[in-house]
C-alpha cells in the first residue's frame, strides 16, 4: 500500500534524490542540501502551528510504499505565496493602437511584470518516481492536495494556483529565456532557474524591464512557447483543468509556462468529497470503485487509496480493511474525507 503523509527530518536522502531527478526547470526542489533541509524543518514546524488563517506555512508531503518503506514521490501547498519573498509573474494582455485618420486599428500582445498572486495559496513540488508511474499513483498525488486542504480550509487562502512548468530542451534551456537572456540579462535559464529555487530573486527586480515588452518584438520561438508547457507537465495540466483550473494569462517570467487558478470550494475534488465514520471490517473484497481517503489530522495526517473500500450512498455508510485503518491512523467511528478516484 502507498500511504502519503508529512515529510520528516529522516526523509531527507530520499528528497535529495527526487530533487536530483526532477531536473532542469523544478525551481521548488533544487539540488542543495541546506534548502533542501530548510524546506524539511519548516514543513515540520507548518503542520505543528495552530493558525486562523494563511500565513508563511509550506506543507511537504512524502509518498510512501508501506511494504518497502521508500519514498516514492512528493507533494506540496504553499499556504500563502508571495509574503515574505515576492512572486513574480507576467501577465498577457492587450494593447490597442487605433488611428482613426489613418483607418490603422491594431491589437498587440503585452507581457507586463506583476505581483497579482501574492497572498493565494499555491500547489507545487509535485513528482513521482518512475517505476511508480502508473496507474493511478499519478491521479492520487495530485489531488490528494485537496483533500487536506478542503479538511483544513481555514490555512488556505479562497484561491489556489499551480505554476506549470515551461518549455525547455534537454539541456534546460527555455526559448523564452534566450530572449530575454540576450537583450537584459547575461546568465544562462538554468542558472538563473536555480537562483530562484534558492529564494534568491534580488536579480528579477534589478534586471528584468520594468515596462510591459511587446509580444510581436519578441524572437518566433520565444513567442511560440508562451504560455506552452513542457511535455513532462501536459498530463498534470490536464489533471487540474479537469479539476477546474483555469488559466487567465498569466506566466512565468522565465520559461513562460502558464499558472493556473482555481477557487478551493470549486475544485471538483473538493466539491466530490464527502466526510463520513469510518466501519472497520478485517477483509474486504476488491470493489469497482477505487476510493482516496484521509484522515482529519494535520501532523499525523495520513491518505491513501484503495479499491477495497465499500460505500452505501444510501446509508452514508463507509466500510474499510483492518489494514487500511491502520494505515490511515484511524479508529471505528473515527471520520475521514474520502472520493472516488476512479471507477471501472
Amino acid at each position: 500500500m502507498l500511504v502519503l503523509r508529512p515529510i520528516r527530518g529522516d526523509d531527507f536522502a530520499a528528497l535529495k534524490q527526487i530533487a536530483i531527478e526532477s531536473g532542469h526547470g523544478f525551481t521548488s526542489l533544487p539540488v542543495d542540501d541546506e534548502l533542501l533541509q530548510a524546506k524539511i524543518e519548516r514543513s515540520e514546524r507548518s503542520v505543528e502551528k495552530h493558525v486562523n488563517g494563511p500565513g508563511d506555512e509550506g506543507y511537504l508531503f512524502v509518498l510512501q510504499d508501506t511494504e518497502s518503506g521508500d519514498i516514492v514521490g512528493t507533494t506540496g501547498i504553499e499556504a500563502a505565496v508571495g509574503m515574505s519573498v515576492p512572486l513574480y509573474h507576467y501577465r498577457r494582455s492587450t494593447s490597442v493602437h487605433h488611428s482613426p485618420s489613418l483607418d490603422v486599428y491594431n491589437r498587440v500582445d503585452t507581457l507586463s511584470m506583476c505581483n497579482d498572486y501574492t497572498g493565494c495559496s499555491e500547489i507545487c513540488t509535485l513528482f513521482l518516481r518512475e517505476p511508480y508511474r502508473r496507474g493511478l499513483t499519478g491521479r492520487f498525488l495530485s489531488r490528494i492536495r485537496f483533500l487536506f486542504m478542503a479538511e483544513h480550509s481555514d490555512r488556505f487562502s479562497d484561491t489556489i494556483i499551480a505554476e506549470m512548468r515551461g518549455v525547455s530542451d534537454e539541456h534546460g534551456h527555455s526559448p523564452f529565456w534566450q530572449w530575454l537572456q540576450q537583450h537584459f540579462f547575461s546568465i544562462e535559464f538554468p542558472q538563473a532557474d536555480h537562483l530562484v529555487g534558492l529564494g534568491d530573486k534580488t536579480f528579477i527586480s534589478e534586471l528584468m524591464p520594468k515596462y510591459p515588452i511587446y509580444v510581436n518584438l519578441l524572437s518566433e520561438a520565444a513567442q511560440g512557447v508562451i504560455g506552452q508547457v513542457h511535455d513532462n507537465t501536459k498530463p498534470a495540466l490536464r489533471l487540474l483543468q479537469r479539476e477546474g483550473f483555469e488559466h487567465r494569462g498569466y506566466v512565468d517570467l522565465f520559461d513562460a509556462g502558464p499558472t493556473v487558478e482555481a477557487k478551493l470550494g470549486n475544485i471538483s475534488t473538493v466539491r466530490q468529497s464527502k466526510v463520513c465514520p469510518i466501519l472497520i471490517k478485517e477483509q474486504l473484497e476488491p470493489q469497482a470503485t477505487t476510493w482516496a481517503l484521509c484522515n482529519d489530522k494535520v501532523a499525523d495526517f495520513r491518505a491513501i487509496f484503495s479499491d477495497a473500500v465499500e460505500y452505501c450512498d444510501i446509508k452514508h455508510q463507509l466500510y474499510i480493511s483492518a489494514e487500511a485503518a491502520d494505515t490511515l491512523g484511524v479508529s471505528q467511528g473515527d471520520s475521514v474525507r474520502f472520493f472516488a478516484l476512479s471507477s471501472r
